[in-house]
């Protein structure tokens, strides 16, 4: 199936219990350390074990994962692999743009309780105005270990300013990134260590069992389908946690159906939003490190992990974005992803995209064995084009990579849009990949 029958293909089968899985998803991930504990959980179900990074691995044949912080590394190993089968590579990531606590997290002004906050990745601000905020992440105790906290309730708000205290709101909102986007939580004076003091309260722990913490916020309001004819989703976190969602019930089925003949891996990255650079980031070795030891615990050498690699391929899975009705002159005047449409191939000469006419032609190939259309998303020439994790990954372990994913509006606003159709169909071309 081809790009220029892409969007008027309505004949495919579309499950829609898929999605309504994603939204599962989604309301039990408001943080990176929540996505990769949700999607653990899924592979535990599809007989997945975890390992210990620190534990000595064995090369049996399986499925199973590791979880660092808020980057999780899954694989499953065929009954037949050798020391030097390629893997296909799923990659994705786990952080979404947003507002997160700062170390001294306790302010105020005007006699508001306020909590300090520091601006995570790309956020469009004015997304996060007069919203019902939660708490998420995770706190750090003393003797080493952490727990996840996720408090759903309606506890913070970042008000906007009445437009009878600023006419001109209309025309041109700036909003100071330090002054006009902290949250209010309370009326009354300021008291230390009464946010910390509250999130252990809600985990079972004392205060002074908490050495540290991960904490943001996160929208409380639910994922929903909408439109007349329920054809789109409106979700926060859409990117990119439903390209980790996609790839985890890819790999799962994959493994379940049996018959491969290259090792499916699924590597969901922290950090994408701010440059990939930490030790669960792309930029990292956690992923080399993984495939390195899967060789070795196979009884692989230098040799057949050069071999191994030289036969890989990743399909880098992000968001991309759907043509806007009110702005189409910001997009490619012959490259407009609509919502439903299919998965989207990301295509830029300066590397922005990992894409070339050989991923292409991987793509193509997943796609038309899933039986699902496809599309082609390109910057328009005036307009920055953002990158992902595939050029980085290409660079680090020197393997093929293709960047592909949805097309959705309101990219990294507080709340996104695409269409409900496409998670399952992003499933499906993922699902092939892995198998080829």
């Amino acid at each position: 199936m081809t790009p220029a029958t892409a969007a008027a293909s309505t004949s495919h089968a579309f499950d829609r219990s898929h999605t309504d899985d994603l939204i599962t998803y989604l309301q039990s991930s408001p943080s990176p350390f929540h996505a990769v504990a949700s999607a653990a959980a899924r592979l535990e179900k599809a007989g997945f074990r975890q390992v210990e990074e620190t534990a000595a691995w064995e090369g049996t044949p399986g499925g199973r994962y590791l979880i660092r912080g808020g980057a999780l590394v899954a694989w499953y190993v065929p009954e037949d692999a050798t020391p030097d089968t390629p893997f296909r590579i799923i990659g994705a990531h786990t952080d979404s743009p947003n507002l997160r606590v700062k170390p001294i997290p306790d302010t105020g002004s005007a006699g508001w309780r306020q909590v300090a906050v520091e601006i995570y990745g790309g956020v469009p601000l004015n997304t996060w105005l007069d919203r019902d905020l939660g708490l998420s992440g995770r706190l750090a105790l003393r003797d080493g270990s952490t727990v996840l906290v996720q408090l759903d309730e309606p506890l913070l708000r970042v008000p906007q300013l009445a437009i009878h205290l600023d006419r001109s709101v209309n025309d041109a909102l700036t909003l100071d990134r330090q002054r006009h986007v902290t949250p209010i939580w309370g009326l009354g004076k300021v008291d230390e260590g009464s946010l910390i003091a509250y999130v252990a309260a809600s985990a079972g722990l004392a205060p002074e069992d908490v050495a540290g913490w991960d904490l943001m916020v996160h929208d409380v309001q639910p994922p929903s389908y909408l439109g007349r004819d329920r054809e789109l989703l409106a979700a926060p976190r859409l990117d990119n946690l439903l390209s980790v969602h996609a790839g985890t019930a890819a790999l799962a089925a994959a493994a379940l159906q049996g018959g491969l003949t290259s090792i499916p891996v699924l590597a969901a990255f922290d950090h994408e939003e701010n440059g990939s650079e930490s030790d669960t980031g792309a930029q990292g070795p956690l992923l080399g490190n993984v495939l390195d030891r899967s060789v070795f615990a196979r009884g692989g050498s230098l040799e057949d992990r050069a071999r191994a690699l030289a036969g890989t391929v990743c399909l880098s899975s992000d968001m991309g974005h759907a043509v806007h009705p009110n702005y189409s002159e910001r997009h490619e005047p012959g490259h407009h992803p609509m919502p439903n449409g299919g998965p989207i191939l990301k295509v830029n000469v300066n590397n922005r995209y990992a894409t070339n006419a050989v991923g292409r032609a991987v793509f193509a190939s997943a796609c038309e064995r899933a039986g699902v259309p496809w599309q082609t998303f390109v910057s328009n020439n005036s307009v920055p084009c953002g990158t992902t994790i595939g050029p980085i990954t290409a660079a680090r372990l020197g393997i093929a990579t293709v960047d592909c994913g949805i097309a959705a509006l309101s990219m990294h606003s507080a709340r996104e849009l695409c269409g409900a159709d496409d998670p399952f169909l992003l499933a499906s071309a993922l699902k092939a990949f892995l198998e080829s």
